[in-house]
């Protein structure tokens, strides 16, 4: 496996997020943080790009190297905002034997544009709904940060080229696609980018009475392992 997170993701989150259950599953995982993440941006002073295959390239290279992986059955996992780089990735690194989007985002812009619209509206706009907002005044600045832009005008338009739009369908591996029933970011957007892949595809939803509705499926974990590796099991059986 190979493992990155989203927009607000540490290399050691990734341990407790996904890796230390894979482990006990009996999977080998390379996880990593990549630019505007972790360390990354934090030592190296590395922003987010859209481009993300570019970021991911290199790792497959790595992991080709290391004796203990098994070359033909390389899954690349992205978290959170990760479900839409990983996407990303896998519509142009196609040595991936499969890719699990956790969970799937579409279009990573639609978001921040919807912040601008609240903002619009608000008087003394984004400033001030950052005041009144703790979320909002965490996601723009957080965003500002990682992306390395000045302000969230800057913010907005960098987010532009962060969708699937139009290249969903070059996604050639078998793709699992994550949704959690209330998710306060990417509502909808899990089924939004199933419906546009054209690869063998699974999507699974994560439900409040389950105790598994929330982003990511905070609070059970558990359960999102047994389901991904399950499903990941059954696949790299055949």
């Amino acid at each position: 496996m190979l493992f990155h997170g989203g927009y607000d993701s540490t290399l050691e989150e990734d341990y407790f997020a996904l890796a230390a259950g894979a482990l006990r599953r009996g999977y080998n995982v390379i996880a990593f943080d990549g630019p505007g993440q972790g360390s990354t941006v934090r030592d190296q002073g590395l922003h987010f790009r859209p481009d993300w295959e570019a970021v991911v390239a290199p790792v497959v290279d790595f992991a080709l190297t290391v004796p203990e992986v098994d070359t033909e059955r390389l899954v690349l996992i992205g978290m959170s905002l990760g479900g839409y780089l990983a996407a990303r990735a896998a519509a142009f690194e196609h040595r991936l034997a499969a890719c699990v989007l956790y969970d799937g985002v579409y279009d990573f812009h639609a978001v921040i544009a919807a912040t601008a619209g609240r903002a619009a509206s608000t008087p003394g706009g984004i400033e001030a709904l950052m005041a009144q907002n703790t979320m909002v005044r965490w996601v723009v600045r957080n965003g500002r940060w990682t992306f390395g832009v000045p302000d969230f005008d800057e913010l907005v338009k960098a987010t532009e080229a962060y969708t699937m739009a139009g290249i969903a369908d070059h996604i050639t591996c078998p793709t699992l696609v994550l949704e959690a029933e209330n998710d306060q970011f990417f509502k909808g957007q899990p089924q939004q980018l199933f419906d546009e892949l054209t690869c063998q595809k699974e999507l699974i939803s994560f439900r409040e009475d389950e105790g598994a509705g929330e982003h990511c499926h905070e609070g059970a974990m558990f359960l999102f392992h047994q389901r991904t590796f399950d499903w990941l099991d059954t696949l790299l059986a055949g």
